[in-house]
């Protein structure tokens, strides 16, 4: 299993960037984890769009998913949509995320946009799917609105997506001894005052050292932030070096 890094950054993109986008391939399968600003050009950079096999979405932050907008208008509108294949994309969508979708083009007369584009399933967390050789499973975790930590195992082992969340016991429990464990790490201080729904430097290496994860990557991390200081908090608490999310990179399983 290959995971390729399309988007990283956090709800604002770095320069040049994308927000958060992971493509997992194996053999012939390809998925894509969460399509934020900017992934979809990016992701013309390493595959035919049209032949993703399906898109997973953790939940509805536009950081996690506005660019299935663009990807929904080149499945239907490109030069060549007619000739693309039957059926299109499976989109695998929170609870709700068929109206949420409906709601941000149906405010220039287009609600159906998305659903006509891709195959649209509202998933469930308790589910279980299977793409080729991938199995994907769902695991709650705490954050602003309803978001799922998502694992991709294969023959080779698994890849575990955090998503965006606060520190919780349900992702260490759902990670772990995978043997890659993507985690989101945007503060570098926890939210002051109110509900907290991200991660510190430090809480993403306790993650992971609780998690035993055999391979952390922080992601959703700006590039301007102080990383030096990232890494050594993190790597403070997982025990062991770390390594910090870069658009491009590439993880084999």
């Amino acid at each position: 299993m290959k995971i390729t890094v399309i988007g990283k950054s956090p709800a604002w993109q770095d320069a040049g960037g994308a927000c958060s986008g992971y493509l997992v391939e194996e053999g012939d399968t390809t998925l894509l984890v969460d399509c934020g600003n900017g992934v979809f050009g990016k992701l013309r950079e390493y595959v035919d769009y049209a032949a993703v096999d399906a898109v997973v979405v953790t939940h509805l932050h536009s950081d996690h998913c506005i660019d299935l907008i663009p990807y929904s208008y080149a499945l239907s509108y490109s030069p060549r949509a007619r000739a693309f294949p039957h059926p299109r994309p499976t989109l695998y969508a929170p609870p709700g995320g068929r109206d949420v979708f409906r709601q941000i083009t149906g405010a220039w007369n287009a609600p159906e946009l998305v659903e006509q584009a891709f195959c649209l399933i509202e998933y469930e967390p308790q589910q279980e799917l299977t793409l080729g050789p991938l199995t994907i499973s769902f695991h709650e975790v705490p954050h602003f609105i309803r978001t799922h930590a998502v694992k991709v195992t294969s023959a080779g082992g698994s890849f575990t997506f955090g998503a965006d969340c606060c520190p919780n016991e349900a992702l260490v429990e759902f990670a772990r001894g995978t043997d890659l464990l993507m985690i989101e790490a945007t503060l570098g201080a926890p939210e002051e005052g109110g509900k907290r729904g991200h991660l510190t430097w430090a809480e993403a290496g306790a993650h992971g050292r609780a998690a035993a994860a055999r391979r952390l990557v922080l992601t959703h991390i700006a590039a301007d932030d102080d990383l030096a200081r990232a890494r050594a908090d993190a790597e403070r608490e997982f025990g062991r070096p770390i390594e910090i999310a870069v658009e491009g990179a590439t993880y084999n399983i």
